[in-house]
């Protein structure tokens, strides 16, 4: 019998003063991706909750959750669990905590028993390519964005 759940993940979306976004590049034993910072919410807490973890876990900054800009509309299966249909929530986040403190060195986190490297960059959103994004979702939500902020 195949079961089919949902997974939720949660990103947000920072821009600094050099009108740069946030992005990670994440490797894997088996894959390497893209993306915008965030990650898996946990059973038992809020979309937001889920969203200041996944950040203090993975940069060392405090952030502010600020407004919901999108949240999937669409079928989109899981590309890490087969079977699972995949719900992103996104938000834009200010930091908290001073961001000169960010390090953008890589840097491995131990999840599940696997080792995952990650390194964190910023992209200017003037001529931003969309196809630097891995997946589809991440894509369609950085399109929104430059057809918001173009001069």
């Amino acid at each position: 019998m195949q079961i089919n759940r949902f997974t939720i993940r949660v990103y947000g979306i920072m821009l600094n003063q050099q009108q740069e976004l946030l992005l990670v590049h994440e490797k894997m034993p088996h894959l390497a991706f893209t993306k915008f910072p965030g990650g898996g919410l946990e059973f038992g807490e809020g979309t937001r909750e889920c969203l200041k973890r996944e950040f203090m876990e993975e940069t060392g900054l405090e952030v502010e959750v600020k407004e919901h800009i999108y949240t999937t509309d669409f079928f989109q299966p899981s590309a890490f669990k087969n079977g699972d249909q995949l719900i992103a929530v996104y938000y834009r986040v200010e930091p908290i905590s001073d961001i000169r403190l960010l390090s953008l060195n890589e840097k491995q986190i131990h999840f599940n028993g696997k080792t995952e490297t990650l390194r964190f960059f910023w992209k200017s959103i003037e001529n931003f390519d969309v196809n630097v994004l891995t997946f589809p979702i991440d894509q369609l939500v950085a399109r929104n964005l430059l057809a918001i902020n173009k001069p």
